[in-house]
């Protein structure tokens, strides 16, 4: 069984942005200030054209191992699983934490963390369990919701944004673009989820133009969301860690209808979890891919990673900041390997049409 071409069409379009939407937008205002904009359409840019690279691949109709194996052996391809799937849990950590921050901080702030936070565990390693595919059919629910969710929040904080605030365009400078590029590769590891996905669904006619014009209509309403959060927080948006969860607190009518945007949040928060998730599932079934039988090793695999995470989450709960600054600043350098050169790499060796060889 494989996912359609549908399904990844919707993770681009409706599931990645939401993965961008909780501590990122602070951490480019207090990089960026008003220019916040500026680096994440930079990073849009470099990601579309690298989903287009990555989706190209898939015509082959082989996995990110069988790819390597063929060409290079069953050993480098192991090799390469094992470097991909540890990235994945590496990158998976940040996304960890903001549900973690984003729980308890919203939803459950006067409960202990590890009574709220220690079911999301016990989810995740049933999913991991689970071949990639189940998550496929989760996206034809979750972009109805991430869409729903988002227009919701971005409908009630619209009235609150006083857009001038992004002015003067590019009074940061040069050196706060680049620092705010390189604090965003973080959130920005979509290429490296797609690239445990090939062979996993069909290739169809222009798929890999249609990949990168769905992701860049997220990207837009991304960036119509980030200047939305810098119109409603301006001078104060450097400390406000739940972005999405926050803006849409001001509409004026709920004095009267209450906090209806608990609706939208909720929905929002939904995906998210699913967002989460999907790094780890896409290593236990990168790794169970290449070392045997996915059906035994998936579920001692699922429960090793999801252990591993619950520790290294409660290890780092009273140096929360540190954990983020050396994922998303000291070890940023790893996301660039992983979702640029990477792939360009795949593509220069095994880029030709399925019935070209490859020498």
């Amino acid at each position: 069984m494989k996912l359609n071409s549908r399904q990844i069409l919707f993770f681009l379009a409706a599931v990645a942005p939401v993965g961008k939407l909780i501590l990122m937008p602070a951490q480019l205002a207090a990089a960026c200030d008003n220019d916040l904009l500026f680096p994440v359409a930079a990073q849009l840019l470099l990601q579309a054209a690298l989903v287009f690279c990555v989706l190209l691949l898939a015509r082959r109709e082989k996995t990110f191992y069988r790819l390597i194996c063929d060409a290079a052996g069953g050993v480098c391809a192991r090799i390469a699983s094992v470097a991909l799937a540890a990235f994945l849990l590496f990158a998976a950590f940040l996304p960890v934490v903001e549900q973690k921050i984003l729980v308890r901080g919203i939803f459950y702030d006067t409960i202990p963390a590890y009574l709220v936070f220690t079911p999301f565990f016990l989810f995740s390693a049933y999913l991991c369990a689970r071949p990639l595919v189940t998550l496929g059919r989760m996206w034809d629910i979750l972009a109805p919701l991430s869409v729903i969710g988002t227009a919701g929040i971005l409908l009630l904080s619209v009235g609150s944004a006083d857009y001038g605030a992004l002015a003067p365009a590019g009074a940061a400078g040069i050196q706060a673009f680049w620092g705010g590029t390189a604090a965003t590769f973080g959130w920005f590891y979509d290429t490296a989820l797609l690239l445990s996905l090939i062979g996993r669904f069909g290739y169809t006619k222009g798929l890999a133009w249609k990949g990168a014009l769905c992701y860049l209509a997220g990207g837009g309403v991304l960036l119509f969301f980030l200047a939305t959060f810098y119109g409603v927080f301006s001078e104060i948006a450097v400390i406000q860690p739940h972005a999405f969860a926050r803006m849409s607190g001001f509409f004026s009518g709920m004095t009267v209808l209450g906090r209806i945007d608990y609706l939208f949040i909720f929905a929002v928060a939904f995906v998210m979890t699913f967002y989460a998730v999907f790094p780890m599932q896409s290593a236990v079934n990168t790794v169970s891919e290449a070392f045997g039988d996915p059906k035994p090793l998936a579920p001692l695999l699922s429960v090793g990673v999801n252990l591993g995470m619950l520790a290294a989450v409660y290890l780092s709960n009273f140096h929360t900041s540190q954990a983020i600054t050396t994922v998303t600043q000291t070890l940023f350098w790893l996301f660039p390997v992983f979702t640029v050169l990477l792939p360009l790499l795949l593509l220069i060796i095994f880029g030709r049409r399925p019935h070209e060889k490859v020498s």
